[in-house]
């Protein structure tokens, strides 16, 4: 590989959270507020969309009414992505849209998009920050009571795995950020990274995850701190050290 290699980047809740968006899996998240089988499934939209669509619609007041700006961690990875003399790309497990505000533009939102909607029955992917209700027409079919929110549930297959994995299986450095380690595939692309493309690791979390031995290297604290430090000794040196193996 010529120059000084591709990275790819995972982030998870934790990136977020500095920002305001509440955490799903640590204490007091969201999946201890709500059982997981009433609002995030296929079949608890099938039952009762109605719930559904006031859950999301609450996180979604939250993501574009409230007081909820990037943090100093988005903008670092965005100013890598600019940077950074080969490909940096962003693979985020949030469905929040503070990697786009930053400037982050190399992105997949493997869990989909809050502030989108998709026709159940036409499949359209919509731009929408409003909130959706079981009256709420397709732009594009015209059917009422249609539209979902463009969110991956449990169950159901994260977005553009394959170019995810074409990107892990070629990159120099790989790099998870605010990751629980316990949610797949995600928690298996670290794995990935070693072994298909013999990549350096790096985890940068607030405590150590569940996967955190399977890092070359480890820093931990809040990511408003560690990971615009990280950035900044990347672009120095404009060399990725180490090795996954």
């Amino acid at each position: 590989m010529s120059g000084p290699g591709a990275i790819v980047v995972l982030t998870g809740a934790g990136i977020s959270a500095e920002s305001g968006i509440d955490t799903f899996r640590d204490k007091g998240g969201i999946w201890e507020r709500h059982r997981i089988e009433d609002v995030a499934t296929p079949e608890a939209f099938a039952r009762d969309p109605a719930a559904v669509h006031v859950f999301y619609n609450d996180r979604r007041r939250q993501l574009v009414g409230g007081d909820v700006r990037p943090n100093a961690a988005h903008h670092a990875l965005a100013r890598l992505e600019t940077s950074w003399p080969d490909e940096v790309f962003v693979v985020t497990q949030n469905i929040d849209d503070l990697h786009e505000r930053a400037g982050s533009r190399n992105l997949i939102h493997m869990h989909g998009e809050l502030c989108k909607a998709r026709g159940a029955r036409c499949g359209v992917v919509i731009a929408r920050d409003e909130d959706l209700t079981v009256e709420t027409p397709c732009t594009s079919c015209g059917t009422s009571g249609a539209l979902r929110p463009h969110v991956v549930w449990f169950g159901e297959m994260p977005l553009e795995l394959e170019r995810t994995y074409a990107a892990l299986g070629s990159c120099a450095l790989f790099v998870a950020i605010g990751t629980s380690g316990n949610v797949y595939p995600a928690a298996g692309f670290v794995t990935e990274a070693r072994q298909a493309g013999h990549a350096h690791t790096v985890e940068l979390n607030l405590e150590p995850s569940a996967g955190e031995t399977l890092f070359a290297e480890r820093h931990y604290g809040r990511a408003s701190e560690v990971v615009p430090a990280f950035v900044e000794r990347l672009l120095a040196s404009e060399t990725i050290e180490g090795s996954g193996t």
